[in-house]
């Protein structure tokens, strides 16, 4: 059984999707929310496999609901259920924990298939959007790993292994300044304040092994 909270200021839009998904075999309508601060108290009441969410409501906006869900209820996946198509605030979601998307006039065609595609813990995104937000992320500037130059990366690699200034020199047969301007260079590119964060970033690049 696949349950669902659906969360939205207008009652006729709850009604409309209570309809859709009750017509299918094994779903359940377990809470219905019209504000953000109902859909958090009701998720974490009912622990829905899927929250269906109105990013614009009142209260608590569909972001912040969307982070407390998901830090409160790891399991459950949450849906943007949205008026019109705006890439910023889908990639806002993203990153707050949404897995999904879809507009409501594609309801038609798309919500059947993304409320399956959830419940399997897979994201959905129409095509259209997938298109959309690879070329987004191709037009953009690099600012990871690849603003380091060769030399800066190898003092990341180093100072993430625990090497002193002084030993990183040594090893790269530099002096002790010029080490320690590399760091400090490394730091103000990546906008870093300390050790623990380039050893963070040197993991996540795989500058060494976790």
């Amino acid at each position: 059984m696949t349950s669902i909270l659906i969360a939205d200021a207008h009652e006729v839009v709850r009604e409309g999707l209570r309809a859709i998904f009750e017509a299918q075999p094994n779903w359940e309508v377990v809470a219905e929310a019209a504000d953000g601060k109902e859909t958090i108290l009701k998720a974490v009441k009912t622990k829905p496999d899927i929250v269906v969410l109105d990013c614009w409501l009142p209260l608590i906006n569909g972001l912040e609901v969307t982070r407390q869900i998901r830090a409160r209820l790891p399991r459950t996946e949450v849906l943007i259920f949205m008026m019109h198509d705006n890439e910023t605030l889908i990639e806002d979601f993203l990153k707050a924990g949404a897995r999904g998307y879809v507009l409501k006039s594609d309801a038609n065609r798309f919500l059947i298939e993304a409320i399956g595609s959830l419940a399997s813990h897979k994201p959905f995104f129409t095509v259209r959007f997938s298109q959309a937000l690879l070329k987004s992320f191709l037009a953009r500037p690099d600012r990871s790993g690849s603003t380091l130059t060769n030399r800066e990366r190898g003092v990341v690699h180093l100072i993430a292994e625990g090497h002193t200034n002084k030993a990183v020199a040594t090893r790269l047969n530099i002096s002790v300044k010029t080490a320690e301007t590399h760091r400090l260079a490394v730091m103000r590119k990546l906008n870093f304040s300390s050790s623990a964060h380039l050893v963070r970033y040197a993991v996540r690049n795989n500058l060494v092994e976790p």
